[in-house]
């Protein structure tokens, strides 16, 4: 049995986000993202994808939907596939975190897998919740195409496991705004078929 996984990341988030950390804040699309994702929801409209989860942050839900209507299907949202929380860091630039956080800034830019955020998450943590609930969709939709809407490092999670990617190499997985992704199950092994395209893909 084959499942068909498009995993899209939300599209580009609002002006001011530019610079900062921005994980759990609840922030919008850019007129420039909802462009992005208006393509990716023509590209996806051909698929036969019976339902878009998303995550409930509003970048990822707005995405969601606008592909759910174009692809003509519902659109359901699991809060394990949000963004991690970056908890003190949220919503500060990333020069002030290097002056105010310097020795849990620097264990982020050297091993990003194994920090843990001061009053946040880790990406340990937020692995095991994206992929319980990937698997949870896997098993009720199995044999369907379905899309997964959500974010950098739930995706880069997913990819991860897919490919056996070591947790200090997770981060060299490229995630644009707009990304879509392609992850197949077949027999319950993973193949990621597609990375990091753009909206656009040919015919």
């Amino acid at each position: 049995m084959t499942t068909r996984f498009w995993l899209i990341r939300h599209g580009e988030t609002e002006e001011w986000t530019r610079g900062r950390c921005y994980g759990s804040l609840d922030v919008g699309l850019s007129p420039n993202g909802r462009l992005q994702i208006a393509r990716v929801a023509q590209t996806l409209k051909r698929e036969p994808i019976a339902v878009v989860f998303s995550s409930p942050l509003h970048r990822a839900l707005e995405s969601a939907c606008a592909i759910a209507t174009e692809c003509s299907c519902p659109c359901e949202v699991l809060p394990a596939l949000r963004e991690i929380d970056f908890g003190d860091f949220e919503g500060i630039p990333y020069d002030e975190i290097a002056a105010r956080y310097p020795a849990e800034y620097r264990c982020w830019m050297q091993e990003p897998a194994k920090v843990a955020f001061p009053n946040g998450e880790s990406f340990s943590l937020l692995r095991a919740r994206v992929l319980d609930a990937f698997m949870g969709i896997a098993e009720q939709r199995a044999g369907q195409t379905v899309a997964i809407v959500s974010h950098g490092g739930a995706i880069r999670a997913l990819i991860a496991w897919a490919l056996q990617i070591p947790d200090d190499c997770v981060f060299r997985v490229a995630q644009e705004a707009g990304a879509i992704n392609l992850l197949v199950l077949t027999e319950g092994t993973p193949s990621v078929q597609l990375l990091n395209a753009s909206g656009v893909l040919e015919s």
